[in-house]
Parts: C-alpha cells; structure tokens; sequence
C-alpha cells in the first residue's frame, strides 16, 4: 500500500471513529506528507525522510507543536501497522527522532491568588469588562467559549456554550447568581438583541485588556490564567475534583483537570491537614 492510500484509509477511519476537531488538526499533517510522499510505499519511508520532513514543517513553530506534529504522523504509521501490516517498522520510532521531538519540559504555572483576582474584578469599573473577568474567573469560561456567547445562550443562571472544545454539539456551564443577576442587567439595559454577541470584540482586543489588566498589578496575566483560577480556587476550597472537572471546566478526563490545577504549598498542605483533623 502506497502513502496516498493509507491516508485515505486512515481519514476514513478517523471520520467515524473521532471527533471533527480531532480530524481537522490532522488535516494540515497529511495533506503536506501526501504531496511529498503519495506514490512510496510505507515501508520504504525511511526515519530520515521523516525528520527532513518535520524538520522542514516545523523550523518557525514552538516546541509543543512539532511535538504534536511528531506525534500525529507516528499515529499514522501506528494504524497502519495495527489495522493492515503488523510487521511494518515504524519510522518514527527512531531515536533520533524521539529525542528531536520530544515532549517539552512543563514548567509549573503560577496560579492566582484570591486577592488577587478579587482587587482585578472589583476595580474593573467597566461593566462589560468586569463581567468578562468574573465569568472567566467565576465559571471557568474560556475566551473563545466567552466571546461567542449570545443573549440567545443565556437562560438564568444557565450559559448554552454552543461547538465548544470537547466537540460536542454544546455544553452548560453555570454562574453564581449575582454574577447571573449583573449579566442579565446588562443584556436588558443595553437593549442588546437575542442573536447577537453578548460581548462583541475579538479575541486579540480581549487578550490585550487582560494582559493590561495584569501589568497594573505586576503580574503576566493572560485569559486562561482565569480559567485555570477558577478550577484552582474551588478545587482548594473542597469542591469535589469531580465537580471541578465535569461542571467547572467541563473536561472529558480528569487527568486533564489535575494538569489544571497547581501544586499544594506546604503551607498548605499542613492547614488542610487542621481542617480535616483538627490543630
């Protein structure tokens, strides 16, 4: 089987078997290792064609995705050989490649205190700004999911988030009722109509008023550093992980929400212990 046709087999079998998101962000991959590659064989692709291949995709891109990259073309070859040749070798598997396209080092987020967000929300004197901040840092809500929300999407202390990133076909994230109660004001005395954005700015406009936001304070700030508050700030509050990870931030996987959240102090660490046990 030739390249072109173990694409076209592996497009089908991801077109029944994965989500349209997941699909699309393979799309970029195939189609440029299709126009170089499409007429060999896949056992004549050899490890340094792969490497002058990635090399040559991903020379200006960050080191998070030339791993993504890496890692969608071994998936590829992983079908191949788990659907149609068990005996096919797997280019990618060379060393010199796993180590050029490792996975990057993580480095610890610092999350926000209480305070913090509280003194950022509370001298926010622009309505529609403060809240963005509070639905951002209250409900979990990320940037995307918050400037596509139309009056249409808002039913009491309900928020219809429409194509959100799970893909599925939506989701419900919650609010607190005063910040339900502000939201619902605002909608009605800036007479704004059912299908229109609640908060009509692009993204770039938001992101520079948050970081703004943050250099007053002193700190680097970006939109998701809310989202990941939110999570934080219930999570050490005793919310359930669960609830955190299902309601809040609404993951498919709990994993995901434990990379969410940040390290316990051992300051921490020891007032938790009084809580459950008493000093």
């Amino acid at each position: 089987m030739n390249v072109k046709e173990g694409i076209s087999l592996f497009k089908f079998y991801q077109q029944s078997n994965h989500r349209k998101r997941t699909v699309e962000s393979y799309r970029y991959l195939l189609q440029h290792f299709n126009s170089l590659f499409s007429d060999r064989d896949l056992d004549s692709i050899k490890p340094d064609e792969i490497y002058h291949f990635l090399e040559q995709m991903t020379k200006t891109l960050s080191k998070s995705t030339r791993r993504l990259r890496y890692a969608q073309l071994k998936a590829f070859f992983n079908f191949m050989i788990e659907k149609c040749y068990p005996d096919l070798k797997n280019p990618c598997n060379a060393p010199l490649l796993s180590k050029t396209f490792r996975m990057p080092r993580q480095t610890p987020k610092t999350i926000l205190e209480k305070e913090t967000v509280d003194e950022m929300i509370y001298n926010t004197k622009n309505q529609r700004n403060r809240l963005m901040l509070e639905l951002m840092a209250r409900c979990g809500l990320r940037i995307g999911e918050l400037l596509n929300i139309r009056v249409s999407d808002v039913s009491e202390r309900r928020l219809t988030i429409k194509t959100p990133k799970s893909g599925n076909e939506s989701e419900v994230a919650f609010m607190p009722e005063q910040v339900a109660k502000r939201l619902n004001e605002y909608i009605m005395r800036n007479n704004i109509a059912s299908d229109t954005h609640v908060f009509p700015i692009c993204y770039s406009t938001a992101r520079t008023f948050i970081k703004k936001l943050g250099s007053k304070l002193q700190i680097v700030l970006s939109p998701h550093d809310l989202r990941r508050y939110s999570a934080t700030y219930a999570s050490r509050n005793g919310v359930p992980l669960e609830i955190v990870s299902k309601v809040i931030l609404r993951h498919q996987d709990l994993k995901t929400t434990q990379i969410y959240l940040g390290k316990v102090s051992e300051h921490e660490a020891i007032r938790w212990m009084d809580i459950l046990h008493g000093k």
